[in-house]
């Protein structure tokens, strides 16, 4: 991934390829290489975190009764990562899910807690039932977790809990 950096008031450009670190742009950039070691990242959001996350999400709605959910998990940045939908769930279940998890994550707090806060629901795209939790990583939301579909969301929101364990 490229790299932008400033040097001596002129535009560097480094890019990271198999390990090995390119200076561009500069008139030794043919000449300069340098191994370097890349970080280890552990990304919260994972595939395998994700997987994870399926899992539990069947589990949990199995362990409540068998309720007819959708799970949805979405980043921060509005693209969703994940979708579970379980056995006969309603076609209305994914967009109850989507938003709660878009409420969560925009807003840092379990969709209960803002229940009561009619200016929130004016917001397009929300939705303040019981039933979304945010994925915190350092004290800052980085997703959110949103299930829909269980008749009471107190169960959505138990769900919703276990999976954001399971990440």
């Amino acid at each position: 991934m490229p790299y932008r950096g400033f040097m001596g008031g002129a535009a560097v450009f480094f890019v990271v390829a198999s390990g090995t670190l390119f200076a561009a742009g500069s008139s030794h950039a043919a000449r300069t290489t340098t191994t370097v070691e890349r970080p280890r990242v552990e990304y919260v959001l994972s595939d395998k975190s994700l997987a994870r996350a399926a899992k539990a999400a069947v589990r949990a709605a199995k362990r409540e009764g068998r309720q007819r959910v959708t799970v949805v998990i979405m980043e921060r940045s509005g693209i969703i990562r994940l979708v579970v939908r379980t056995r006969r769930s309603g076609p209305q279940t994914y967009e109850s899910a989507k938003r709660k998890a878009y409420t969560a994550v925009a807003f840092g707090q379990p969709t209960s807690r803002l229940t009561d806060n009619p200016v929130i629901d004016k917001i397009p795209g929300t939705l303040t039932l019981p039933g979304g939790v945010p994925v915190t990583h350092k004290g800052f939301p980085i997703a959110g977790v949103g299930v829909g579909g269980a008749p009471d969301g107190r169960i959505d929101e138990r769900i919703a809990r276990a999976v954001r364990s399971a990440l």
